[in-house]
């Protein structure tokens, strides 16, 4: 869009560009179709875009990608954008906040990229809800103030380099591709934009509690001037601290790097150094009727695809949504895919309900003492499941979570309304042992109706 066509949109909408809110309005043509570009748009990719004010951005990809989804807090922007676009039948246009948006659905119509000319006001808080692991977003371009950017690529020892440096980085591998001068805008920001590239970090970090890693990111740099060691737990050692990431006693939040703060928040994790399962362990090896033939070790069990028991349960909320777990990497089966809220191998000689408890404890860190779990139905073995007899439960949960990073990388809270299409269309997302479980439970729902 030119810079009369922005000015005539904003009139005729009666949008006086606010300052508090960052509206500045991109009107270079050129500059917009480049940014387009970077995000590589693909006929098939579902591109979320925040902020899109008057369409300069959108107009250059809706005719690229399968799906777009525009969100855009100023209402009477978003009325515009209903019209500009309405006989684009793949294009969605949101009135909201994109620090509060719910990216939930989004999982359903992978692959999903982001394209945002980010507020100045806000650009933290929307990155955050977009892009903060587990994110359906695979690729975001996005355009910030150059020093907000500055601050995500700042390097240890650094003024510039603080929470939201280590917050990005762990996740994100980042690259800033342009400089966007003030003469671009209407009206005319004091300072420059940079527009950068994001994708899943391709680090080999080690696996870590990210919840424990944010709170202590977060006491480091709160007097970043301190030594460190004045704003860690007294739940470890800070000697032995110090000297397990190669560091002195006296060393400043700002002098660690990546890796050594993910080293740090291993040694506060006394969870960390167990493994996600032993080969080991004892199963009950049963026959076709569910009859114990045997014991075997979890090892020789997988490998020969021996029959044996196991157990999942879907916990849901007050508002009806269903926890996911994403299991961790360190998994032998199904690692880095969705499942249900905890699921688990009965040991030798343990009982189905038992088996549970035990895994919602171990899994989730919640007492699953008076936990009322209520049997939903059965699956038989088969390859899906990897030849398990499995017992699903349903039980009423909405309190806190304590997870294990070796166990479990993420959870999310999902309505089954966002859950239902997402395994439809992206059976692949999830464990085999929970699709079957999902299906048995839609089908016990529809039978009930």
């Amino acid at each position: 869009m030119t810079l009369p066509e922005v000015k005539a949109v904003l009139d005729r909408m009666g949008v006086t560009p606010a300052r508090k809110l960052g509206q500045n309005f991109l009107h270079d043509a050129n500059v917009a179709r480049w940014i387009v570009d970077q995000l590589d748009p693909q006929p098939d990719d579902c591109v979320v875009e925040v902020g899109p004010g008057t369409g300069a951005l959108s107009e250059h990809l809706v005719d690229r990608v399968r799906k777009l989804v525009l969100v855009e807090f100023d209402r009477r922007l978003a009325e515009y954008l209903q019209e500009r676009f309405a006989d684009y039948d793949h294009v969605e246009v949101h009135s909201a906040d994109g620090a509060q948006f719910d990216i939930r659905p989004l999982w359903a119509e992978s692959p999903v990229k982001m394209l945002g000319n980010l507020p100045y006001s806000a650009g933290g808080a929307i990155m955050r809800n977009f892009l903060k692991q587990p994110t359906p977003i695979t690729r975001a371009v996005i355009m910030l103030q150059k020093e907000v950017i500055d601050r995500i690529m700042a390097k240890p020892r650094t003024k510039e380099y603080g929470v939201l440096s280590l917050r990005m980085q762990s996740e994100w591998d980042s690259q800033p591709v342009k400089t966007v001068p003030p003469e671009c805008f209407h009206p005319r920001p004091i300072i420059d934009s940079t527009v950068m590239v994001c994708e899943p970090t391709r680090q080999e970090l080690p696996v870590y509690d990210k919840r424990l890693f944010d709170e202590l990111v977060r006491r480091g740099f709160a007097q970043r001037r301190k030594m460190l060691r004045k704003a860690m737990p007294d739940t470890a050692e800070w000697p032995e601290v110090a000297r397990e990431i190669g560091v002195g006693e006296m060393v400043r939040a700002e002098e660690l790097t990546l890796r050594q703060w993910t080293e740090l928040t291993r040694c506060y994790d006394e969870t960390s150094g167990e493994p996600a399962q032993r080969d080991e362990e004892l199963f009950d090896v049963v026959d076709e009727g569910n009859k114990v033939i045997g014991q075997a070790s979890r090892q020789e069990v997988h490998a020969k695809g021996l029959k044996h028991r196991a157990v999942h349960v879907f916990l849901v909320n007050g508002k009806g949504e269903i926890l996911l777990q994403k299991r961790s990497r360190l998994k032998d089966r199904d690692a880095g895919k969705w499942g249900s809220s905890s699921a688990g191998h009965l040991d030798s000689g343990e009982d189905y309900e038992p088996s549970a408890r035990r895994e919602i404890e171990e899994e989730l860190g919640i007492d699953a003492s008076d936990f009322t779990l209520k049997p939903a139905g059965e699956v038989p073995p088969s390859e899906e499941n990897g030849w398990e007899f499995v017992r699903l439960y349903v039980a009423v949960f909405s309190g806190a979570l304590r997870t294990r990073a070796n166990e479990v990388e993420g959870t999310m809270w999902i309505h089954p309304e966002a859950l239902t299409p997402w395994v439809e269309r992206r059976p692949e997302d999830f464990s085999g042992g929970f699709r079957q479980c999902w299906r048995l439970l839609k089908q016990r729902e529809a039978g009930d109706s």
